[in-house]
Formats: C-alpha cells, structure tokens, sequence
C-alpha cells in the first residue's frame, strides 16, 4: 500500500491537465534546466533546446516532441505533475544528446554475422546489428542501452531519476501480469541495467525460467551499466540473446522450416521481448529500434542546412508546432465560477497601420456624418481636472502654490515643475479601458430595419478614437483592446501569413492531436489595440487603420488580396462565438495592477457571451467589487440588461459614440465628486450631460 503522505498522479491531474498544451506548459517551466543539462552533456554551449513536431538530434540542435512528455502523464504513480514535466524532459532531451549509433567499426571476429559481411568491413552499429539476424538482441540492445544512459546522464539529477524509478514501478505489476518468460527476462535486463530494481525483487515475481536466465545476466547489466561504448552494449546483448536462448526463452525453429518461417517465428520473439520493457519505460523515438533511430536522425539532416543558419528552419516554422507553444504559453484566466481557460493575449497586427491615412480621411467624414465632435472632447472637464491636479500638488521647498524657484523653471522651460510635489501623494490617478468585440458580426449590415451600412466596428472604431482624443486631453492613462474567437494573428501578420498560418497550423494539429485541433486553433483571443504604457500618438495610425477596415470592409478585403504580402490580416475577424467573461475579467487584472484610484471599463458588444451569462454576471461583479466601474453597450441587444448593472442598449451609430463618451464622462465626474470637488460648476454640468442607466 502507498504511505498516507503519497498521492498518485492520478488523483492530482485530470483530463484537462493533461492536454497537450497544459503538458507544454510545464514544460516550458523547466525548459532551462533541461538546456543546461543537455548542453552539459554535449560540451556544446550553444547548442539549442526546443520543441517540434517531430523529435531529432543534431550537432547544434536538440527538438523534442511534446507527445513524449504527454505520455508520462498518463501513468499512475505517486509523484506529482510538476515532477513528471521535469523527469520527463530531462530524460528524453539526456537520450536525443547521448545517442549516437552512426560510428563504423570494422565487425568483430565473434559476431555471428550472416550474409555478406565479412571480418574486417567497416560498418555502422545497426548495420551489423541487423547482420547478425537476431531481432530478439536488437530489442535487448535497445533496451540495454536506454537503461545505460539514464544511469549515467542522470546521476547527477538524483530527483529525476527517482521520479523515473516511481514512473516505472508503477507499470511493473501490469507488465509482469501481461508478458511472458522472454519479454520478462528482458525487462528484468532493463531494470537492473539502470540500477531501478533489486534482482531479488525480480525474481520473486517472473517465472522461473526468467528468474533463472536473469541470474546469469546481472553480470552482463552491471557491465552494461559502466560501459561507454555502444558497440560494447550490443556485444552484451549477443550474449545475453544467447543465456535466453539457451534458457529457451526464444522459440527454436525446426530444422525443416523455410527461411520465411524462421524470419517470421523471430520476428514474433521480438515482439514478445520488446512487450514488457516498453510497457514500463518511458519511449524515446531515438531508442525504441532501429528504423525509428533513423528516422529521428533524418530528421534533423533533413533541415540541418536551414537550422545552422540565421532565421528558423522549415520545421522550426511549421505552424502547429508553434500554435501549440504559442497556446500553452498564453495565461490561464480564472472566473469567479471556478472556471478556467486559455486567452491569447497579444497586440493587434501592426500592419493595420498602412490604411492609417485613409482611417484618419474616414474618421474626419464619419466624425461630421455621425455628428460626433472631435475638438475639445474633454470640454469642461478639463478645468476641473486641471484643478483637481493643482490642489493636490506640493513645492518642494514649502507647502504654497508655487515653488520658490518658479523663476528658474520658467526661463528652462519647466513649467510641470511651478507645482513640484515631493511630499505625499494626493493626486488621484484614472484608468480607462474600452473592450471591444471584434468578430465579424460587428461588420455586418445594421441592426434597424433602414440601416444600409455596416455601422457597429464603425461607430465603436469612431467612439474608441474620440474616447482615446478624451482621455490624451485629460492626462489620463488608457487602453483600447478587440476580443474574438479564432486563430490568433501576430503582431507581424499579413493577410498571407495569417491565412496560410491557420490553414498550416490546422492542418497539422488535425494530423497530431485530433479531435483537440479546433480548441488549439480557435482560442479566445484578447487584442491590444493601445496599452496603457504605450503613447497615444504610437497607437493612432493603428486604430485609424482599424476604423478604415470596419468603414470599408469590402474595400479592405479587395486591397488585401490585391497585395496580400503587406495588407492587414482583414481575415482575423471570424464569425466566431465570442466568450467576453474571459476578457473582462483579464482587462480587470490588468487595470488592479496598474494601480489607478478611479478604473472605467466599459464593453461593447452586439450579442451575449457564447460562455455562460451566469459566469458574465458574477465576472462583472467580480470586477465591480475591486472599485472598477463596469459599463456595458449593447449594439441592437438587450441582453446587456441582464449582465451589467449600469448598461445602455443602442440603435444608432451616433448613439454609440454619444453612450461611450458620455458613460466615461459621467464616472469621471462621480469620481472628482466623490473627491471633494462637488462646487458650482460640477453641479451645474450634470444638468447639461446624460448619465448611462443603473438598473
């Protein structure tokens, strides 16, 4: 029994924890340890460590594939997840650096070699392994020599090797239950060779006839063990083919039997060997037998001319490969329900900025159609915060209005510092994020009967645009993000390398992961349009861009497939199901960290989260609850009604810039009341200026 302090695997993981982009995950946790190791173990430091689609090995570059670590997860052991990325890793990037079977020796005098191989030929290890004609001492040499390199590359990661002793054991039982006297005697090879398992131990459980061939083997293991040379391992495993033969572990064929037939019965003696070992080991492509060795090994020769050079090789771009990183890198947002999932946060394409001139043309139109001012748009709240800041200054030679060296600062041009303040902070600091919803419904005709544009992205481009105009006047700090559901763009994609990156990385994920393609490709997807640490003037062109994109939508499709090569990623807008809980609850994680006095966020979206209205109703109230304030617009619905509790539903395009603005500007002028500043101005503005409703 297991002591009371141990937990199986098991009970600490479940299904979604062992999806491949959780298992990347921790890996990439402890991807430095496992580089140090692997280039220890090589003498190489600058040899790379990174995953790929495929596992190979070469002089400079080691790739693992991610599928092997998956399968550690799976067994049912008493070590943790965490141990098991780190055993794991190390073990299969210690065998990809230490294997290499490609030397060529003139063959041994001893060696049964059939065919036409004479003494004296150089050839490689394989080569005459396979001369020999005795499948079964292949399997036992594969297995000799996987035991043999734990042994030695992991002395030194005593923690890992223990990990792998519990990983294997936990298979023992089931192994033993399932094979027969050969296929145990070979196991029982394995475990002693790498030092995991007492012989005694294993004699206890196998079969007799195993016990007693095992007994003249634990010499040639110990052997095995301290050996530096593959070609001495195999000679090894020629023998031990023979102590199981002579123990009649392996079917002799009849004296009357074909060469087809014997070929054939050693074939099934190979099977049978390789059965136990390979239910407990943790499989490496590099040692599982000689045609996946050399498939590993093509592998890397097959871009090794690309992967030496600047710039990433075929394999190194192959997009599943890197839509899987690119996942399983993104954080873990958590919802008030417990829930949790995946959001790609990353910024908008900057490529949406080569239609900044004509967004800056089309916001000029739109502003004068839609009647939405674009001068002055902080209008009287610039005099109270101008106020708001001067109250809350101090010089730093005394506690007046003006610093004593007034005069200096004027004559260098430091006018910020007439109100210098070094004491107390007493300022208050303002926070305003916009999120808007950036599928392709937002593109789509109007909501009202008469409408005949697409006005939804439009309008919420235009509201964006003067919001960001309100904010830049007022010296206050704000972001500006889109959320969709789809294949994710870069911040370096074209319309072409973003179409063929999800037609590529589709593809790919379909072939290896299957039916967990679709939740690879078509992530939740958070776009930073303007950070709060980037200038307002270094995001402009971009979201006039964007502006240009939503006002024109055929047009920018049709310039986008004219050229392609430098057009925006038109395409990013997907007909998808938006999961807004998600992005609220991260843009309000980003707003508490940045920590602001006054935070207004407001969401615009023209449907409900495809998620759970439920999770979206405690998600805002969740982020209520730290002092934000959350203001939702719905375009054409009213289900806003249900989630948010200060909302307003509108039909119009210029209602929706008007409900923006406004929204903000009411929270901005509750917060300078809330702050002392309730004098007769303030007052008489709130008359003049309509506050969004509060169910």
């Amino acid at each position: 029994m297991r002591a009371r302090e141990q937990t199986f695997l098991t009970d600490l993981i479940g299904p979604e924890d062992q999806a491949i982009e959780s298992v990347v995950g921790r890996y990439q946790k402890v991807a430095p340890a496992v580089t140090r190791l692997a280039r220890s173990l090589s003498d190489n430091p600058n040899l790379r460590v990174r995953l790929g689609p495929e596992s190979s090995s070469s002089e400079n570059e080691i790739v693992a594939d991610p599928r092997i670590f998956q399968a550690a997860y799976t067994r049912n052991a008493p070590v943790t997840p965490d141990e098991v990325a780190l055993a794991s890793a190390l073990h299969e990037v210690m065998h990809l650096v230490s294997t290499n079977l490609d030397e060529t020796r003139e063959l041994p005098e001893d060696w049964p070699i059939e065919g036409d191989l004479m003494p004296g030929v150089e050839v490689d290890l394989l080569t005459a392994l396979e001369k020999t004609e005795k499948p079964v001492a292949e399997v036992m040499f594969f297995s000799l020599e996987d035991a043999r390199q734990e042994a030695q590359g992991l002395s030194i990661y005593p923690g890992a090797r223990s990990v792998l002793q519990d990983l294997y054991l936990s298979s023992l039982s089931q192994a033993i239950q399932r094979s027969g006297a050969l296929s145990q005697f070979v196991l029982g090879c394995f475990l002693l060779t790498a030092g995991y398992v007492d012989r005694d131990v294993l004699e206890r459980r196998f079969e007799a006839r195993a016990a007693v061939a095992l007994d003249d083997a634990t010499a040639h293991c110990q052997m095995a063990r301290e050996s530096d040379d593959p070609w001495y391992v195999a000679q090894l495993a020629i023998e031990l083919e023979a102590i199981a033969r002579a123990h009649g572990l392996i079917n002799e064929a009849p004296e009357t039997a074909t060469n087809a037939q014997r070929k054939a019965l050693e074939k099934v003696d190979a099977e049978k060997a390789a059965e136990g070992v390979d239910t407990v080991r943790l499989t490496t492509p590099i040692l599982s037998d000689a045609e996946s060795y050399q498939d590993t090994k093509r592998a890397s020769d097959s871009r090794s001319g690309s992967s030496d050079r600047k710039g990433a090789s075929d394999v190194a771009d192959e997009e599943s490969t890197n839509q899987l990183l690119r996942v399983s890198q993104a954080p873990e947002v958590f919802l008030p329900t417990g829930q949790g999932g995946k959001l790609v946060v990353t910024p908008i394409p900057s490529a949406f900025a080569g239609f900044g001139t004509e967004g800056m043309e089309a916001i000029t139109e739109a502003s004068q159609k839609w009647s939405v001012d674009q001068r002055h748009v902080s209008g009287e709240l610039f005099p109270l915060f101008a106020a708001n800041q001067r109250r809350g200054l101090r010089s730093g030679f005394d506690q007046g209005d003006v610093s004593p060296h007034a005069a200096l600062f004027i004559g260098a041009g430091l006018y910020q510092r007439l109100y210098e303040r070094r004491a107390s902070r007493s300022r208050r600091r303002y926070a305003v994020s916009l999120l808007v919803d950036g599928s392709a419904s937002m593109l789509s005709p109007g909501r009202s009967a008469q409408a005949t544009t697409q006005w939804a992205m439009p309008a919420a481009m235009l509201g964006a645009w003067t919001m960001a105009r309100l904010c830049d006047e007022l010296q206050i700090d704000f972001e500006v993000a889109l959320f969709n559901r789809g294949f994710a763009a870069r911040v370096d994609d074209t319309e072409q390398s973003y179409v063929s990156g999800r037609s590529a990385a589709t593809a790919g994920l379909k072939r290896t992961q299957g039916s967990a393609a679709d939740r690879l490709t078509s992530t939740v997807n958070h776009y930073m349009v303007k950070p709060f640490d980037r200038r307002w003037r270094d995001s402009q062109h971009t979201l006039a861009g964007l502006f240009y994109t939503a006002m024109n939508p055929r047009r920018a499709a049709t310039l986008a497939r004219r050229d392609s090569r430098s057009a925006p990623p038109v395409s990013l807008f997907e007909k998808a199901a938006n999961v807004d809980e998600f992005n609220i609850v991260h843009a309000g994680e980003r707003m508490g960290r940045l920590g602001a006095d006054v935070r207004i966020l407001m969401v615009l979206a023209d449907g409900m989260t495809r998620g759970s209205i439920d999770a979206l109703t405690k998600s805002v109230e969740s982020v209520e609850a730290t002092g934000t304030t959350v203001i939702g617009i719905g375009i054409g619905d009213h289900t806003v009604d249900q989630a948010y509790r200060r909302h307003e539903v509108v039909e119009k395009p210029q209602q929706l810039t008007t409900a923006m603005v406004d929204g903000v500007r009411g929270a901005l002028r509750r917060s300078l009341a809330f702050s002392g500043m309730d004098t007769w101005w303030l007052r008489a503005s709130e008359f003049a200026n309509k506050e969004i409703s509060v169910a």
